[in-house]
């Protein structure tokens, strides 16, 4: 080999080098996006221990045929309880009435009783509302942010329909009906 070929073949590789440093990548990016939602869920939970009811027993003293002064039932808690939103929580509870004796209750008698049902924990202010009035500004109140916790639900202050002179007719089946609903409000 002669001595000016040698030279042009190392001028050749030193001009190719450079083109080989600037081969195309063998690599690509894409990007993807990743979306889900969570749609406004509430959930009243479930009762601890089960009891759906409030027996409050016999209603009246046996002696003077009155509604008892002493009638209480133990509050009943909602465990589990959410809302992923904000959320108003509302009470609304139906008079304790005798079932079977459906007539108008004689002189002197009711056949009906009256009470305040109330849910707490869920708000500052507990939801309230009284079978007694028409207009109940409390039953439900506004939770401005998503909440986990127990609903603690509750009654009393019980009154004789048509005023406490007033014996309750004789029935097996006195009932009334409390209900506390959890709504997502957007």
């Amino acid at each position: 080999m002669t001595k000016p070929l040698l030279l042009a073949g190392l001028a050749a590789l030193a001009l190719s080098a450079p083109a080989a440093a600037q081969t195309a990548t063998n690599t690509d990016t894409k990007n993807f996006g990743v979306q889900g939602s969570v749609p406004p869920l509430c959930v009243g939970g479930a009762v601890n221990g089960g009891a759906e009811v409030f027996d409050l027993g016999v209603l009246i003293s046996t002696t003077t045929g009155l509604m008892r002064t002493d009638l209480a039932a133990p509050d009943k808690v909602l465990a589990g309880s959410f809302c992923s939103a904000r959320s108003t929580i509302t009470v609304a509870a139906t008079p304790i009435v005798a079932q079977t004796f459906t007539a108008t209750a004689p002189a002197g008698f009711s056949r009906s009783v009256d009470y305040v049902a109330t849910a707490s924990g869920w708000t500052t202010t507990p939801a309230s509302t009284s079978t007694a009035t028409a207009v109940n500004p409390a039953a439900t109140q506004t939770r401005d942010s998503a909440f986990s916790g127990p609903i603690t639900v509750g009654i009393g202050s019980f009154a004789t329909t048509g005023g406490s002179s007033l014996r309750l007719v004789a029935d097996t089946q006195y009932r009334g009906l409390v209900t506390i609903t959890l709504t997502a409000v957007n």
